[in-house]
């Protein structure tokens, strides 16, 4: 079962990476309606190196479930953190994961604008998330990894950190060409949720690490997809189709709406 864990990670990341080589420039719509194109010049290096450092994420949390060595890393950091130093677990790890998310509207709303249109950027996300969630949640099933703190066999990978990492490579990648800095803002959160992941005893290192890795490459595949998907649906007879997120009744939701 692990094995094939294993081979699920290699063409997750094979496969992100040969999307991203096979890509032409990615096509920009602002949010002022002016199209462009991104001023980095593809090449047969850079995008591949774009995955290498998540997967290899990845790639460290799965040796955690076959070596000892790396399990005995886990362990004496949950003593440092948890069992040497028990402490009252804290929520805003729950909220955090979604902080980059809202600063790229909020941004957008006081008028920096990012790279993509509403629609784009809220697409983009949506895709995004669908990757994460459906691979994350798949290999929690797949790898049966109990929590620190024994609650369920649902530990690896880390599903608030995959989401915080997701979210924080979304604002990156739509505020890059503006200033990294708001990229690094959000890594910075991100890193915050993965270290209170452990700090609440719910996750070993190796889950967070692999969670991080799971979100940022989910992010990026979403942004190699979405272009490839905009256009498949620009032929079709729905050409003024979106689908727009709500909140109604303490609740949020996505709406269908079409225009003839």
């Amino acid at each position: 079962m692990k094995n094939r864990f294993f081979i699920i990670v290699i063409l997750f990341s094979q496969y992100a990476a040969n999307a991203q080589t096979r890509s032409d420039t990615l096509h920009i719509v602002s949010d002022t309606g002016i199209s462009s194109q991104s001023p980095y010049p593809q090449n047969k290096i850079q995008p591949q190196f774009k995955w290498i450092v998540p997967s290899a994420m990845i790639f460290y949390g799965f040796l955690t479930t076959q070596l000892d060595a790396f399990t005995d890393l886990n362990e004496n950091i949950n003593k440092v953190i948890w069992v040497k130093y028990p402490h009252q677990n804290v929520t805003i790890d729950n909220y955090l994961q979604w902080v980059p998310a809202v600063a790229v509207y909020g941004l957008n709303f006081v008028g920096i604008h990012g790279q993509h249109s509403f629609l784009d950027r809220t697409m983009i996300y949506v895709l995004s998330n669908v990757i994460m969630n459906v691979t994350v949640s798949s290999i929690k099933i797949i790898t049966h990894e109990q929590r620190p703190n024994g609650a369920d066999y649902l530990s690896f990978p880390s599903g608030h950190t995959a989401e915080a990492f997701a979210s924080a490579e979304f604002l990156m990648q739509e505020y890059k060409n503006v200033s990294v800095w708001y990229g690094i803002g959000g890594y910075a959160v991100a890193t915050s949720v993965a270290f209170l992941r452990m700090y609440n005893n719910k996750h070993w290192l190796s889950d967070v690490v692999a969670g991080a890795g799971f979100g940022i490459l989910s992010t990026r595949l979403a942004y190699v997809l979405y272009p490839k998907i905009k256009k498949l649906f620009s032929h079709t007879s729905l050409p003024n189709s979106a689908l727009i997120p709500y909140y109604q009744d303490k609740s949020f939701g996505v709406a269908f709406v079409h225009t003839f």
